[in-house]
């Protein structure tokens, strides 16, 4: 199983950090590293790491990861990071032939989460996104989430930072086929920024945007000091460290 992960913004409510955000740490690991770890427990053999700013850090660190979870990561560096993440989507779906699960490096899943969503892997078209329909609570942060709108089948009807009318929130994993960067692609044509969520509005204008519900698994956006704190707390819940042993003695089993 293939996957991309996304890991080329600037971060700038972590930057006080002044490292760059994936290379931020909870419970003592890299956020990209427990990305790698949690693609890695649910079947994936590779991974294209999306690179932009820090990319000389964080591509230093990939053969370490690699090694220390068996799974082939393949850099690929935007030239303008600038951009939307639906241009980092494109280039890194550009280097994998057929489905993929795509993820942000700055995410934190359970284990269920993620097993849930990959069992629809093998999919034809369209895309499949986690979603979580509870819509409050600590871990989720209103200024910044993705929201959506599902129609009675399940399907997507509207995706975005800025619906007022939804009834789930965006988990920011997928299950994506060729069809969610050709989106993406056609939305840019058209005149749109370039972001995943604009790629995710077309499908779900098709009617090809499903939704896998995970409400009650635990995840986490770690996107600001507030979150990265919350983080900490929550990671031995949330990746099932034990609190008796070692953070770097589970890590190295």
């Amino acid at each position: 199983m293939n996957a991309v992960i996304l890991a080329a913004g600037f971060g700038s409510r972590l930057s006080e950090m002044r490292t760059p955000k994936p290379l931020v740490e909870v419970a003592g690991v890299s956020l990209l590293e427990w990305s790698v770890r949690q693609m890695a427990a649910v079947g994936v053999t590779r991974a294209v790491i999306v690179t932009g700013h820090g990319a000389d850090d964080i591509e230093a660190r990939l053969p370490g990861i690699a090694q220390a979870t068996g799974v082939a990561l393949e850099p690929c560096r935007l030239a303008d990071w600038s951009r939307p993440n639906g241009h980092s989507v494109i280039a890194g779906a550009a280097r994998i032939s057929g489905n993929y699960l795509l993820v942000m490096a700055d995410h934190l899943f359970s284990a269920g989460l993620l097993q849930r969503l990959v069992a629809g892997f093998d999919r034809s078209t369209g895309v499949a996104l986690a979603i979580d329909r509870g819509v409050e609570g600590p871990a989720i942060d209103p200024a910044d989430a993705t929201w959506v709108r599902c129609r009675s089948n399940g399907r997507i009807a509207q995706i975005g930072k800025q619906l007022i009318r939804y009834d789930a929130v965006d988990c920011g994993a997928f299950i994506a086929t060729p069809d969610l960067a050709q989106a993406i692609f056609e939305a840019i044509a058209e005149g749109a920024s370039g972001s995943l969520s604009d790629g995710m509005q077309r499908l779900a204008n098709r009617e090809l945007a499903e939704t896998v519900d995970v409400t009650g698994e635990l995840w986490i956006d770690v996107d600001d000091p507030a979150m990265l704190a919350l983080a900490q707390v929550m990671a031995p819940a949330i990746l099932g460290l034990s609190a008796a042993q070692p953070i770097s003695h589970q890590v190295a089993a």
